[in-house]
């Protein structure tokens, strides 16, 4: 249980600097834990991307951006203490994916891992 709790933490630090600036979604998503399966972890990934995906909106409503900071801050100040996200949050993005595409770290393990799927989902 302490894995998940310090993961969220991480997550949350992660989507803090985002906002502030200090890193870019870009930056960020690589920093993700990989291979989590908490459903708080893959609706704050989900949130990140949607974040990126939406900025010529929010660059052009201010109203829009400010509730998008919004909500972003509410996930990285849930995550930061640990807790999960609100199940509304959690199925509002379950809806649309069943996994994050959390990129992996590049190690032996996780090389395996890759090539294992590559030989195992060919068609």
């Amino acid at each position: 249980m302490n894995y998940i709790k310090n993961a969220r933490a991480l997550v949350g630090e992660i989507i803090r600097k985002v906002l502030v600036g200090e890193i870019t979604v870009r930056d960020a998503i690589p920093m993700f834990p990989s291979g989590s399966k908490d459903k708080s972890i893959t609706a704050a990934f989900h949130a990140l991307l949607h974040y990126e995906a939406d900025e010529d909106i929010r660059e052009r409503d201010a109203l829009y951006k400010e509730e998008q900071d919004d909500y972003l801050t509410l996930i990285f100040q849930t995550l930061e203490q640990g807790e999960p996200l609100p199940d509304n949050i959690i199925r509002n993005y379950e809806k649309y994916y069943k996994k994050a595409d959390i990129p992996m770290p590049n190690n032996i393990k996780s090389n395996i891992i890759r090539f294992w799927r590559f030989i195992t989902f060919r068609e």
